[in-house]
């Protein structure tokens, strides 16, 4: 019997993607197990989502110099209006 193991829906960095399903992170998964994680105090997570994304636009722009890079909606918006 092949025992299974799980990988968390975390970012990959430099890419910014997740590890398990490869999308943009905060992927849905992501997002949906933060809100729950947060749920009583959403100040700590949009807290938590701003370092991340201050993380991720440094590490985006030496991968995409010149490229302008709006992180907003992925990281913040979404999280305020407590949507994943």
């Amino acid at each position: 019997m092949t025992a299974h193991r799980s990988i968390p829906h975390e970012p990959m960095r430099p890419l910014w993607r997740c590890r398990n399903c490869a999308a943009e992170w905060p992927c849905q998964p992501a997002r949906l197990a933060l809100l729950r994680e947060y749920e009583d105090d959403v100040t700590a997570l949009l807290v938590y989502l701003g370092g991340q994304l201050l993380e991720a636009r440094e590490q985006l722009r030496l991968l995409n110099p010149g490229r302008p890079i709006d992180l907003t909606a992925r990281f913040i918006t979404w999280a305020r209006r407590g949507e994943p």
